[in-house]
């Protein structure tokens, strides 16, 4: 993929975003989506395009925005919403139903021209379960422009996405796999440390199920390609569409971070554990609504919470005291669970009242950052000049 072109892609879309923040589904399509097709090599005046492409549903038929063909055969389809909109996990579940009808779709783009989620068909699986293999944004697409090597005609003509698409299903079975048998797994770690090095002055067994989860948060992160988001233990929360009131869609509907604070000014013991983690700036609105963090699998205990925040921002820029951790029916988020994609054994850590502050004096990445939860004492976050001192 020619990294010069999907910049000028990226910097035109940008500009058309910001004369047009109420784009609509139609110029949606018209502006941004067609382009992007384009870029990817499909021809959009060919029968290789097809535009309200009719897919058959048990109740009748609906349509699908693009299918994309190779021959006489979709292999691709396309569903846009508009920009002014975000992408919630329905509209993820209406593009798996489409793929469902048609045997020869193994590929899904779901996108508003700000946002892009790729589904596939993970043929381990029985009947061809449809999966996320990748999200990112325009940002995203700015610095990592092979990502869309993956929809690419020629990488769907000659099956070289198929390969990635049986990476990600290997990945999708091992992180079954972990979750499913983490004590077993922990236990086979603990075990064979033990008997190589005898006892060691730490708690395996704790130890060992930390690993276990960094593991399954690693996977993910490798699953997802571009991000973590969801790169860290928490997927980053997809939230419905907002409604007309709401001028931008990652905005939170409440603010809870108390003010700014110097790092010296925080109060609490040097040798406090800081758990930090990591959010792409998409997770920002969880944070700042629910002045809590999920939804992540918590082993051992902490005092404060710190975040890193990735991308073009990369600094520890939030902290809290934490408060209790929780499931999520039992958080009282802002938002109903259902806007969330949420795996069975995620929590939610909430933060102490009046205690959700931003730094004044964030903490800069150099080269080390929390891809999963990487612990910290309070007194190294009061002292740290870059992310390195930390951990």
């Amino acid at each position: 993929m020619n990294a010069e072109e999907v910049g000028e892609y990226v910097e035109r879309s940008q500009q058309l975003l910001e004369a047009s923040p109420r784009m609509n589904e139609q110029n949606t399509k018209v502006r941004l989506v067609q382009p992007l097709l384009e870029l990817l090599g499909w021809d959009l005046y060919s029968t290789e395009v097809e535009l309200e492409y009719t897919v058959p549903m048990a109740s009748g038929s609906t349509h699908v925005d693009y299918a994309l063909l190779v021959g006489d055969s979709p292999v691709v389809f396309v569903e846009a919403k508009a920009a002014s909109s975000g992408l919630s996990s329905h509209h993820v579940t209406q593009l798996k139903s489409y793929m469902r009808q048609e045997l020869d779709v193994d590929w899904g783009i779901l996108t508003n021209g700000k946002e892009f989620e790729v589904l596939t068909k993970d043929q381990h699986s029985n009947g061809g379960e449809e999966v996320s293999v990748v999200q990112f944004d325009l940002d995203d697409l700015a610095e990592s422009p092979d990502v869309l090597e993956l929809l690419s005609k020629e990488a769907i003509r000659s099956g070289k996405a198929d390969k990635i698409a049986v990476q990600v299903a290997q990945t999708n079975e091992a992180i079954r796999y972990l979750n499913q048998n983490e004590s077993n797994v922990a236990e086979t770690v603990s075990s064979a440390v033990e008997g190589e090095l005898g006892e060691v002055p730490l708690d395996l067994e704790e130890q060992s199920r930390d690993f276990v989860q960094n593991l399954v948060s690693a996977l993910r992160e490798q699953r997802q390609f571009v991000r973590e988001d969801r790169p860290t233990e928490n997927p980053n929360p997809q939230a419905s569409p907002p409604t007309e009131d709401e001028s931008d869609e990652l905005q939170p509907r409440r603010n809870r971070v108390v003010g700014t604070i110097s790092r010296e000014e925080i109060e609490g013991d040097d040798d406090a554990t800081v758990a930090v983690y990591a959010s792409r700036e998409s997770g920002l609105r969880f944070l700042r609504e629910n002045a809590a963090w999920g939804f992540v699998r918590v082993g051992k205990e902490f005092d404060y919470i710190a975040m890193y925040i990735s991308g073009d921002v990369g600094e520890v820029q939030f902290f809290a005291e934490t408060d209790a951790v929780v499931e999520p029916s039992v958080a009282g988020l802002e938002r109903d669970l259902d806007e969330y994609d949420i795996e069975e054994g995620e929590q939610v850590i909430t933060f102490k009242r009046d205690s959700f502050y931003e730094l004044k004096d964030p903490v800069p990445f150099e080269s080390k950052y929390p891809q999963s939860r990487r612990d910290t004492t309070l007194g190294k976050l009061r002292t740290a000049t870059t992310t390195d001192d930390l951990f």
